[in-house]
């Protein structure tokens, strides 16, 4: 028995009251059989989009996607998209269907749909409707495409990673025919839009099945990602690591919190590894430089996925410092406080938390040297210790006052007083900044 919301209940009734059929359909169904709470409800009926409107013709019916049998009803301001149930026709683009013909099977209608999960039915009098055995894969946590999965991923390439994704959300095993059709079908991903393949992916890095995934499908995520594929099998030849580097990455991916910018980060912060190796006489390997070049081709993937720039920025950041060793000091923290402010300092240390759990398990007593480091973190932060020129003592019009000019000299001396606070060479007293600003700067005053 599925809950379902007074508002669904009736739009479901009045399509029923009207002689048509009306079911809920796809994500919503899945959702609350896994017992969580849907985030939108969409219903599909046998009524043609003209009828639907006709059904709702005192609520206000947008035509969302009236072309593809789409209108969305919105009753007390929520809306619901109500579609016809339908038959799509050739996917010339690996994406949408150029037609669509409306049909009046509801099991025709479930078979175009993409995994069994996600084509089960419900209807409050009839109960649940499963042409496919998706709540058998559902309790058994298998991702299997509705009918042929080569045909399903053909007609739409992004189906490839959504499998991915609902892998790694449950981390739960992808059905073999539908794993062989994906790997088969995977070059078609070159026609899926760098937005999609973006947000489909944010969506894999952060399930908990994503080590695994990382690791069987590199070839997958090789097609819009290329710069990953050198990682795999790639043997580090130190005695730090005891896995090669994809194996390291997916682990250090896996030990993260699930948030989008960590997860990303962790996935580039070696991807630079391979194009920088060398090798000492005494067979060990080294990485050096590998930051920035790591740093470089993540910049690349991320505008090339056009993420948003306070996401690169973070991820970036992060992957720019994480191989940086810090001294265990307050000034060592204040610096990079200084650097990257206390939110991303706060990641750089799940960052280097990560990866250092997915090296030899011997150096993880590291973990302490990261303890030692947020403790100092907390009591710079606690004493509102100053680290940035908001927490400085004087501004740029205390130095007007001082008699220097307005101009790029201002930020010039306001940024050398910070460096000397920060350095542990100045306190952070007005008279003491003057002071110091006064005899450096002298000729500078008008």
């Amino acid at each position: 028995m599925i809950q379902i919301p007074d508002k669904v209940y009736e739009l479901i009734t009045r399509l029923n009251k009207a002689g048509h059929e009306a079911y809920l359909v796809g994500g919503c169904v899945r959702d609350a059989l896994l017992g969580k709470k849907p985030h939108d409800y969409d219903i599909t009926t046998s009524a043609l989009p003209e009828e639907t409107k006709k059904v709702f013709r005192n609520l206000p019916v947008i035509e969302t996607g009236i072309k593809h049998g789409t209108v969305t009803v919105v009753i007390d301001h929520s809306p619901f998209e109500i579609t016809t149930y339908r038959i799509d026709q050739e996917y010339l683009d690996h994406r949408h269907p150029d037609s669509v013909v409306f049909t009046k099977s509801l099991k025709e209608d479930l078979s175009r749909r993409d995994f069994t999960i996600n084509a089960m039915a419900y209807h409050p009098q009839e109960g649940l409707i499963d042409y496919f055995n998706g709540q058998k894969d559902l309790e058994t946590c298998t991702i299997r495409c509705v009918g042929d999965a080569k045909t399903r991923f053909c007609e739409d390439a992004l189906r490839i990673l959504r499998a991915l994704r609902f892998s790694s959300r449950y981390d739960s095993p992808i059905e073999e025919k539908t794993r062989k059709a994906m790997k088969e079908c995977a070059p078609l991903l070159v026609d899926i839009s760098a937005e999609r393949i973006a947000s489909e992916l944010n969506g894999i890095l952060c399930g908990k099945g994503i080590r695994r995934i990382l690791t069987e499908y590199l070839d997958i995520f090789g097609v819009p990602i290329p710069e990953l594929l050198p990682m795999e099998g790639f043997d580090q030849h130190n005695p730090h690591h005891i896995y090669d580097v994809l194996t390291h990455t997916a682990i250090a991916v896996e030990s993260i919190p699930p948030e989008k910018d960590l997860r990303l980060a962790a996935l580039f912060h070696d991807i630079g590894k391979p194009s920088c190796f060398s090798m000492t006489v005494d067979g060990i390997g080294h990485f050096y430089g590998h930051a920035k070049i790591s740093e470089d081709l993540a910049r690349n993937v991320l505008n090339r996925l056009k993420y948003d720039n306070l996401t690169k920025d973070s991820v970036l950041t992060l992957i720019k410092y994480h191989d940086l060793h810090m001294e265990e000091s307050e000034k060592a923290v204040r610096k990079m406080l200084r650097k990257i402010g206390p939110e991303l300092f706060r990641k750089l240390i799940l960052l280097n938390r990560a990866d250092n759990l997915a090296q030899n398990p011997d150096l993880w007593e590291r973990q302490v040297y990261y303890d030692r480091l947020e403790e100092i973190a907390d009591k710079v932060l606690a004493e509102e210790q100053c680290f940035s020129l908001k927490d400085l003592a004087i501004n740029g019009s205390d130095l007007i006052r001082l008699g220097y000019s307005p101009g790029p000299l201002l930020g010039t001396i306001l940024n050398d007083l910070l460096d000397r606070v920060v350095e542990g060479e100045l306190v952070n007293d007005p008279d003491a900044l003057a002071n110091y600003a006064e005899t450096k700067y002298a000729k500078e005053l008008l």
